[in-house]
């Protein structure tokens, strides 16, 4: 086709989309017009907008930020805290009518379609503002990439669908709303999405705290945000540098800024700081704790049904998580470890905090760095099992011993009652009433000697031959039963090895398990689970909070088992607290200590099992 005859087509088409846009239905030449409007569908049409995409921000029991996800850096802010510079250099480059005409710029699409229809290709804009965020949230609302390819692809079967949405987007908001919601959902560049996030990324301020220049550049990198990226190098940074003196140039023109403005701004360098946006537990200071509350939150109920959706509203639904890890039992936790136990030693140690007749977690910390890119590093969870980042675990040791006494307590011994504890043992029968372990196996002790010990004896020499006896007498299925009423377990999610040696705590379990099973005892036996949600409501007084998406409710939690320890080793109020270092696999329990642990979406309260003190 000649230019001559695409410069009639771009004519013609251009008038009939404007007279279709702005002349009423009235008489016989309005017949011509709804003709128009039914050939070309202009009618308008309802957008779906779903909620943008924002980060989840993660804090602890101070309010202070600990950690924040995102799979799109967004943070949504009112008109009213952007900067009037940024939205007149927004408008100025990209709709500078924007108050004056409805949802299509008539004169902005005519001369692009003129241009367009003139050489042949369609490579000039025209969209109006509204047109823009209509094609945004198309973008973002696409799952499939055929759904992308549309939502991009240079057509004006394309541009009448967004015009038909923006007809009804005109309807449904005022032009400053349209604006708002253009800046919070447009990409800027450098993983940037929202003015906000773009202001933070690209100059280390808020989108309220721009200056002149800066709104320039950000208004310059709507239009093609992946080429004038700056964090891709010098050559898209001098791309970006001339867009930002284009729109100068522009706010000019229309009468915005004057010269000397313009070029008082043309003077400074582009000033991109790269600043970093940090995102995930690796760049938490509480690594281990942000672990444990990640993966406690991708395999609650109460968000989704399906491990996928949980997975979206992690990373996209702007949550909001309040957590019960305090600042000082932190730093305290930290420092018992490195005072002990180095990062390069071949030993790994792990500490938890909590709090008794709560089950809140307070702090959490390991020897090692959490990471997988350095030396001296660990990537999985030291201090929890397996559901929550953490691998097999470590053997309990002696800490397994206090479940016995439980048990020999519970069925009416006395503290000074005692017991023979010699080397070989007949029969020990697990839960099934079938044989346990071999019979023929010689026990032998670290500390201590045998003989004739009481209860408190035994336990102060922490005496392996004397709780073989003490178990064989309270029986094993007493013992393994009165370890689990405390909420103990395996850390690799399996059942309790019921084997003769399980009061030496040869299971290996995880530091929350046993701090929390120690807590139990401190609270006069009443168990609490680490963090979890109340039967009916989500993380009710937990501060865990959805943005604009509902939470259904959490499907009714199991009873804990009773158990009733009678007079604790541990002083009830304080903070039970477990430490295990590998290789030793024969650590006791840290001195209990000031602090706790874990993210509040506990249930707001912890119910006391039957025929249990407090």
């Amino acid at each position: 086709m000649s230019s001559i005859a695409r410069l009639a087509v771009a004519a013609t088409a251009a008038g009939a989309l404007a007279a279709a846009l702005v002349v009423p239905a009235v008489g016989s030449s309005g017949a011509v017009v709804v003709a128009a409007v039914d050939e070309l569908d202009l009618r308008p049409e309802e957008l779906a907008e779903p909620p943008l995409p924002e980060k989840t921000t993660v804090y602890d029991a101070k309010g202070h930020q600990i950690a924040q996800f995102y799979a799109q850096d967004r943070r949504v802010v009112p008109l009213a805290r952007i900067a009037d510079v940024m939205k007149t250099a927004i408008v100025a480059i990209e709709d500078d009518r924007v108050y004056e005409h409805g949802a299509i710029d008539i004169e902005g699409t005519a001369r692009a379609m003129v241009k367009n229809l003139a050489t042949g290709r369609t490579s000039h804009g025209g969209s109006s503002i509204t047109q823009q965020y209509v094609k945004q949230v198309l973008l973002n609302s696409a799952v499939s990439e055929k759904e992308k390819n549309q939502a991009l692809e240079a057509s004006y079967a394309r541009k009448l669908k967004e015009l038909r949405h923006a007809m009804a987007v005109e309807q449904k908001y005022t032009k400053d709303q349209i604006l708002e919601k253009y800046l919070n959902i447009a990409y800027f560049g450098a993983g940037a999405n929202g003015v906000e996030a773009a202001a933070r990324r690209f100059f280390g301020v808020s989108a309220a705290d721009l200056d002149l220049a800066q709104a320039a550049t950000l208004a310059g990198a709507v239009q093609d945000p992946n080429r004038t990226s700056p964090d891709r190098g010098a050559k898209p940074r001098e791309l970006l540098l001339q867009r930002r003196n284009l729109v100068l140039d522009r706010m000019v023109e229309l009468g915005r800024i004057t010269r000397a403005e313009a070029d008082a701004a043309k003077a400074r360098k582009l000033g991109y700081k790269k600043v970093k946006q940090p995102n995930g537990c690796g760049d938490s200071s509480y690594p281990y704790f942000c672990e444990y509350v990640r993966h406690e939150l991708l395999s609650n109920l109460a968000f989704s049904s399906t491990r996928r959706q949980r997975d979206l509203a992690f990373s996209l639904g702007g949550l909001k998580i309040h957590t019960t890890l305090d600042p000082q039992a932190q730093q305290a936790a930290e420092a018992a470890i490195k005072k002990r136990v180095f990062a390069s030693d071949r030993a790994l140690a792990a500490e938890v905090l909590v709090e008794p007749g709560t089950g809140e977690i307070q702090a959490m910390a390991a020897s090692r760095r959490f990471g997988s890119s350095g030396k001296n590093e660990i990537s999985y969870n030291a201090v929890a099992d397996k559901a929550h980042g953490g691998l097999a675990g470590f053997q309990a040791g002696s800490t397994f011993k206090t479940f016995t006494l439980i048990t020999a307590l519970k069925q009416g011994m006395k503290i000074d009652d005692g017991i023979s504890a010699g080397a070989g043992y007949t029969a020990f029968k697990n839960c099934a009433g079938g044989n346990a372990g071999d019979l023929s196996w010689t026990v032998t002790n670290d500390e201590g000697s045998p003989g004739f010990k009481t209860l408190a004896t035994g336990t102060w020499g922490s005496v392996n031959t004397f709780f073989m006896a003490l178990q064989q007498r309270v029986g094993l299925c007493r013992t393994v039963e009165t370890a689990q009423s405390l909420g103990v377990k395996r850390a690799d999610g399996t059942r309790l090895r019921e084997v003769e040696t399980f009061t030496l705590g040869i299971n290996e379990s995880d530091p929350v398990t046993v701090a929390t099973a120690y807590a139990a005892i401190a609270a006069r036996g009443m168990y609490c689970p680490p963090p979890g949600c109340s039967p009916t409501a989500p993380c009710a007084g937990s501060a865990v909070s959805v943005a604009r998406r509902p939470v259904r409710p959490a499907p009714p939690m199991g009873t804990p088992a009773p158990g009733s320890p009678g007079s604790p080793p541990i002083w009830p109020g304080r903070s039970a607290s477990a430490t295990r270092a590998v290789p030793s696999a024969t650590s006791s329990p840290a001195s209990p200590s000031a602090g706790t642990t874990t993210a509040r979406f506990r249930a707001p309260h912890c119910p006391v099992p039957s025929g249990t003190t407090q």
